[in-house]
């Protein structure tokens, strides 16, 4: 793939949805909305159309990818569905779940997606516009956050093309996101295991099974070690300016990404400040925390320190990426 590409930005609507279909039917990249953050989508049964992906991202080649299908009868094409794994479909598919499931027998995700693991991670998304172009496409399409590898992820079209400009060939509008987080990854082994905490709360699984979720083994998380699903390298979701974590008290010259109405000592001399809920709430924090880093990262303050985020619900995925966000940057 050539950088400096001429990315056209289409509104969604037919127009858009056709052209989509045709450039993923061509080895093309893809930028379109779902309900978690925008995805960058290359046709899943195509190395070559994922090789470009990982260029265009400056992505981890053994970083696996989501395979994103329109309906379920696409998904057991590739997917091998157990008792739990219906379970999970039929109550949240459409949405912002991802299940990791042995490949079936004639799966025909291609090998570089799957960073050569037996698995392949699988989703269902909500948003209207992504299920518009899997219907149009009719393969199965991987789609890592629109952004460059490591990178805060994109809420809203302009997101991307301020980061791919030039190295992919279209871009749908479809407006802001409404999760603001990625999905929720539940591995589907001897137990069900939560391999990474998303815009579905891990309770609400939970309920559904009927049991526990286990947790990734401590070592799962490492760049250096093939990680069992997207998402789990450790400094991953990073912008480029330092982060600090819990902070009450700020020091000159760094902004401050604030959470709520509790007092913050120094804030009057804050390089910046921006509130991901004034009124505390998860899912309004959810929805502003990408946007608000990329917006915070452009201000040339030497740190950004992060107020307290409660890590009950959609708070734990927050955290999550806070703390990935935060790795070697404290």
């Amino acid at each position: 793939m050539k950088i400096g590409l001429k990315t056209l930005l289409l509104p969604a609507g037919e127009a858009a949805v056709a052209a989509a279909a045709r450039v993923l039917a061509d080895g093309g990249l893809v930028a379109f909305p779902t309900e978690t953050v925008y995805g960058l989508g290359a046709d899943a049964t195509n190395a070559a159309a994922i090789a470009h992906l990982y260029q265009a991202k400056g992505r981890p080649a053994f970083n696996p990818l989501i395979a994103h299908v329109s309906d379920l009868g696409a998904a057991r094409k590739i997917g091998r569905f157990d008792a739990a794994a219906l379970q999970l479909a039929e109550a949240f598919w459409p949405g912002p779940l991802t299940l990791v499931l042995p490949k079936s027998a004639d799966c025909a995700v291609a090998d570089l997606a799957t960073a050569g693991l037996d698995t392949v991670a699988i989703r269902i998304p909500a948003h209207p516009v992504a299920r518009d172009i899997l219907r149009a496409f009719g393969r199965p399409v991987v789609a890592p956050s629109a952004n460059l590898s490591g990178h805060v992820s994109p809420t809203i079209a302009a997101h991307v093309l301020n980061d791919l400009g030039g190295r992919i060939d279209l871009i749908v509008d479809g407006g802001a996101v409404a999760v603001g987080v990625e999905s929720t990854i539940v591995g589907i082994f001897d137990q069900p295991i939560l391999l990474r905490p998303g815009g579905l709360p891990r309770a609400d699984i939970e309920r559904v099974l009927g049991l526990t979720l286990r947790q990734p083994p401590e070592d799962a998380e490492s760049d250096s070690d093939q990680p069992l699903a997207p998402g789990m390298l450790a400094s991953h979701y990073a912008p480029r300016t330092k982060v600090r974590l819990n902070a009450m008290r700020l020091e000159p010259g760094e902004a401050l990404l604030a959470f709520g109405t509790d007092a913050v000592s120094g804030i009057e001399a804050a390089a910046a400040v921006m509130n991901l809920s004034v009124r505390g709430d998860l899912d309004e924090a959810a929805a502003n925390l990408f946007g608000h880093l990329r917006a915070l990262d452009t201000r040339a303050a030497r740190t950004i320190a992060v107020m307290p985020i409660p890590d009950d619900g959609l708070g734990e995925a927050i955290n999550d990426r806070l703390r990935r966000a935060a790795v070697g940057r404290e």
